[in-house]
């Protein structure tokens, strides 16, 4: 049995929930999108670690996944309040908990991009995985070394990508424009939960042609 979401993106979906975030219509190169950044109150005020940084900044969407196939072209750079380590953070959270307490999430650096030519080893780091609360991009590197939560990928900033995710049970894969880049083995797998456009620190994101596929994707 599947279902099937579809949004254009090109005003805020009815029931849609914001968190930690402001969304508002755009259009962008006369394309019609959501533009998605963290509220000024939380990017002055907020405090690393708790506020922002892998945590529920995110748009909920009222779309009710467990296992499938979330697509959704992405275009993000930096905000006006980024801070020097902002990399135009952008993705998609999935299984969001009715609390918000537990989630998981794949995000795109474009910053990192290989079109920007980054040095090691941002080069390999434009694509993440992380799972909150426990599991943060900075835990993942220090407890897997060799870096099997982020990988590299030819995008850079302010230029639109297409992310895939497809979801079964504890495993993810990720494709960027087509191209498989990461493929994971989560520590949420949390069951049934929302679906949330995502971004972090200093991002402005805009979110276009949403597709939520609910069904067996990875046999």
């Amino acid at each position: 049995m599947t279902s099937e979401f579809v949004h254009r993106l090109d005003g805020v979906p009815k029931g849609a929930r914001a968190h930690s975030v402001s969304a508002v219509a755009a259009t962008v190169e006369g394309r019609g999108a959501l533009r998605i950044s963290l509220t000024d109150e939380v990017s002055l005020h907020g405090v690393p670690g708790r506020d922002y940084i892998d945590a529920p900044t995110f748009l909920e969407l009222p779309v009710a996944f467990a296992d499938g196939t979330i697509e959704v072209d992405i275009r993000s750079g930096l905000h006006r309040l980024a801070p020097d380590y902002a990399r135009g953070f952008a993705g998609v959270a999935y299984r969001i908990s009715p609390r918000r307490d537990h989630f998981d999430c794949v995000y795109v650096r474009p910053l990192n991009g290989l079109r920007t030519n980054p040095p090691p080893p941002r080069d390999r780091r434009a694509v993440q995985h992380f799972s909150y609360p426990e599991w943060t991009f900075d835990r993942l590197r220090e407890a897997y070394p060799d870096g099997r939560y982020e990988a590299g990928a030819e995008i850079g900033p302010d230029q639109w990508l297409h992310l895939r995710l497809d979801v079964q049970g504890e495993r993810c894969r990720v494709t960027v424009d087509g191209v498989p880049v990461l493929e994971v083995t989560t520590h949420g797998s949390w069951g049934m939960g929302a679906v949330g456009l995502f971004v972090d620190i200093g991002t402005e994101a805009y979110f276009a042609d949403l597709r939520v596929v609910s069904g067996s994707v990875l046999d």
